[in-house]
């Protein structure tokens, strides 16, 4: 099965030690954001939000960026592989193609990636899941390109193992890329599920408290660490940003080029650089070089 990739003989457990490196969730979103936001992909707008699709729980990321083919889904889906560059002054955020992998399996075990480039529609999952179910002692990705009947294989193993098991559940998924913005006419949706969950079997993410934001609850442990979720801070008050994920986007990028639209309003972006009440400069100045001069 030649559509079927495989990630250079990765066992499968790698793909959730390597989801560790993230401490806290909203930094694995930010890597998300920043696939949008980099110029190789340069989408205007990402919308954020929470679905239900088959009575699961999802987080989902849509943008009307460049899109990819299969040769992009690929570098994406796989380990060591990035290619991307600087454009007119704008730097790309991620250069080790690790992001989107790690990223994502912090956030749920199992995420399936829809993309529109051009003339080209391509799927992609990566599923802790479906490894698991098949018994795989290497990490393979299925990757669809419509027309091509070679992914046919492919095409089976997602309708079998993802939540969408018939190809017009497919077909759906990429036309609501389009149902955006009417001229455009690419972008990439992805859809993660199996949503990280508390000890106490409660979603991660709190969806509730407020309808236009997705926050961090306070206070919750996963079992292994306790209060895992929110930054650890020794100050009387919390700021905003370490549990609303909303406060959070407003002040990502010093120069902002992407609208981000969380649960359908608009993130009101905040130029931090200005809104500074008193600037400090500090020379820094290695400790160990304090101690040679002390010498």
């Amino acid at each position: 099965d030649s559509s079927l990739t495989e990630h250079r003989r990765l066992n499968p457990n790698y793909l959730h030690s390597n989801s560790t490196s993230h401490t806290w969730p909203f930094s694995a979103i930010a890597e998300l954001i920043d696939n949008a936001y980099d110029p190789d992909v340069c989408a205007k707008q990402l919308w954020i939000d929470k679905t239900q699709i088959k009575s699961v729980d999802c987080l989902t990321f849509m943008d009307n960026g460049a899109g990819m083919d299969y040769d992009a889904m690929y570098k994406l889906l796989s380990f060591g592989f990035s290619d991307k560059q600087s454009v007119e002054g704008h730097a790309a955020v991620g250069m080790y193609g690790n992001g989107f992998k790690s990223g994502s399996m912090r956030l749920g075990k199992d995420v399936i990636v829809f993309s529109k480039r051009r003339n080209s529609m391509c799927v992609g999952m990566l599923s802790q899941t479906y490894l698991k179910k098949i018994k795989a002692t290497n990490i393979t990705v299925p990757i669809v390109t419509y027309n091509r009947p070679e992914d046919m294989a492919s095409m089976q193993k997602i309708l079998k193992y993802s939540l969408f098991q018939t190809e017009e559940a497919i077909l759906s998924e990429l036309k609501a890329i389009n149902a955006t913005t009417a001229t455009n006419t690419s972008g990439t949706r992805i859809i993660i599920w199996n949503l990280r969950r508390t000890e106490s079997g409660k979603l991660e993410f709190d969806f509730d408290t407020e309808r236009y934001d997705i926050q961090i609850p306070a206070d919750m442990s996963d079992g292994t660490q306790t209060k895992f979720r929110r930054q650890e801070r020794n100050t009387p008050t919390v700021p905003d940003t370490d549990f609303s994920l909303r406060a959070y986007c407003s002040i990502l990028y010093l120069k902002p080029r992407m609208q981000i639209i969380i649960r359908g309003q608009k993130v009101k972006t905040q130029l931090v650089s200005k809104s500074l009440a008193h600037v400090i400069m500090d020379k820094y100045k290695p400790n160990f070089l304090v101690s040679l001069q002390e010498n």
